[in-house]
């Protein structure tokens, strides 16, 4: 026990608090800068199974915030290598990595086996993927999101209302880290905030950070704080299918374009620019399909039309699928 000697010593975690992170599963999405700062803190601190997924490739941009990497490891997988540093840091810790997405169509397996899963893709679509599974499955979900100077670190379902019950709309913005661009430090920070989170809702510390979101500014220094544990459910919430749940039965339309997309979502899809988007009569008493890359523009789109739609509306994200 001599390793976590440190630790124990704290009266809120003990003996007790050892053991009950030692019993745990955590299902961490994402290999990227967020889990650069959360994987090490979870293992170091004997946390018994961490299942990393992650289906990107570690390029030169990315060292810059993903510090569990360097030059030699360009080209290898994320989710493999940083399995492989966080072994070296703790033997007892049994580290998987999957080079593969969470998709809507394994993530219920993958989340059901979990004590808590930690978002640290940075996705749109992949944050409400995970927050609608883990709601239904009553399992903590720990996300964070990054960019520029900023961003934030809560903790939802579990008990606590989900993300969608936080930010029932679609996102204002298209930026992203790769668009807008975001400094090192600042995610560090946001990734070491989900691992405290995460290590709190394992023992069971009080007050627990479910129902709780961290803000960070590291432009103003202005950081803040709130709890949600009241906020409702939203009554309408466009899931996230992937394109294999999709069949003719469905209208499903196509938002990119040929040059963006030269193979739809689905054989059967209609490919229809946004502007150019009505829907007849006869096709309302189908489930609506919207497909674009990353969720945000079906997303948008089915916003505007679920007004004068009967039926369900769906979205597939075909960038994560």
């Amino acid at each position: 026990m001599n390793r976590y000697t440190r630790q124990m010593m704290l009266p809120q975690v003990g003996t007790e608090g050892q053991a009950r992170l030692a019993a745990a599963r955590v299902l961490v999405v994402g290999a990227g800068g967020l889990a650069a700062s959360a994987l090490p803190l979870l293992a170091a601190a004997g946390v018994g199974r961490i299942d990393i997924f992650d289906g990107d490739r570690i390029e030169l941009s990315n060292l810059h915030r993903q510090t569990l990497f360097t030059e030699a490891d360009v080209g290898r997988a994320k989710a493999e290598v940083a399995a492989e540093r966080c072994r070296a840091l703790n033997s007892e810790s049994v580290l998987t990595g999957t080079k593969r997405s969470i998709t809507p169509e394994n993530v219920v397996q993958n989340g059901q086996n979990a004590d808590l899963v930690l978002d640290c893709a940075d996705s749109y679509a992949a944050s409400y993927l995970l927050s609608d599974t883990c709601l239904a499955l009553g399992k903590p979900l720990i996300s964070a999101s990054v960019l520029g100077l900023g961003g934030y670190a809560g903790g939802f379902c579990g008990g606590a209302p989900s993300l969608r019950a936080v930010f029932p709309d679609a996102p204002d913005g298209t930026a992203s880290c790769a668009t807008a661009g975001v400094l090192g430090p600042v995610v560090s920070i946001l990734g070491s905030i989900q691992a405290q989170m995460a290590l709190s809702v394992l023992m069971g510390l009080a007050p627990s950070p479910l129902g709780q979101i961290v803000q960070v500014d590291a432009q103003t220094w202005r950081n803040s704080a709130f709890r949600f544990d009241d906020a409702p459910e939203p009554v309408t919430a466009f899931r996230f299918v992937a394109p294999s749940e999709l069949t003719t039965e469905d209208l499903i339309i196509e938002l990119r374009s040929e040059d963006e997309a030269p193979r739809p979502a689905h054989p059967s899809a209609l490919r229809m620019t946004t502007p150019e988007i009505t829907i007849s009569d006869t096709n309302k008493g189908k489930r609506l399909a919207l497909c674009c890359a990353t969720g945000l523009r079906a997303w948008r789109m089915a916003e505007r039309l679920q007004p004068d739609w009967p039926g369900e509306i769906v979205l597939v994200a075909a960038a994560t699928s």
